[in-house]
């Protein structure tokens, strides 16, 4: 987004994990752990223009409170009241399911929304041949980049049974990705 010159607005739980955002450039950064949460996310929002989301935890009250924050900002420039809310539709895409409990929502955000999943191979499908090529070749040049990818330990497909590697990387946490190679011995 920093590269494409969009707006982003980053959501972490964390402020370890804002700082990490912060140190790589990203302009806005909410720390949903921060009491001024809501109000922040709401300021990054008028200020990007955001409508649309991808949320990577799927349960919680996250998505429900990025749209209810959507309309917040929407209606800061609203030159009238309307009982159905603002008429910007906004949309949020889980893609993820980093909080496996149901996804609560508090219906704050008017009419003008919606909410589904979002899945990589059917949108590839869905743009086409020439898209999904134009994509391909633009991680293939950002591939130490844009698409860099960091790993807490790299371990074999029998290590990856161990209950010492389930208890780190099944933490879902910052820092404990680890990468699965099947041709490396145990």
């Amino acid at each position: 987004c920093l590269k494409d010159g969009i707006g982003l607005v980053n959501i972490v739980r964390k402020p370890e994990q804002a700082a990490l955002l912060k140190a790589q450039g990203a302009q806005q950064v909410c720390d949903a752990s921060a009491p001024s949460f809501l109000a922040d996310l709401t300021e990054a929002l008028a200020q990007t223009g955001a409508t649309i989301a991808f949320d990577a935890t799927g349960g919680g009250r996250l998505a429900g409170q990025i749209l209810g924050c959507m309309e917040a900002a929407l209606n800061r420039t609203a030159t009238e009241y309307s009982r159905y809310g603002s008429t910007t539709h906004k949309q949020v895409y889980i893609y993820g399911g980093l909080d496996t409990g149901p996804t609560e929502l508090v219906r704050n955000f008017g009419f003008a929304w919606g909410m589904g999943g979002w899945l990589l191979f059917p949108f590839l499908q869905k743009i086409g041949p020439e898209a999904v090529q134009a994509l391909k070749a633009r991680v293939a040049a950002e591939l130490k980049t844009t698409f860099a990818s960091h790993y807490a330990n790299e371990i074999s497909l029998a290590e990856a049974l161990q209950p010492e590697a389930i208890a780190v990387y099944g933490q879902r946490a910052t820092g404990t990705k680890f990468l699965i190679n099947p041709n490396r011995a145990s």
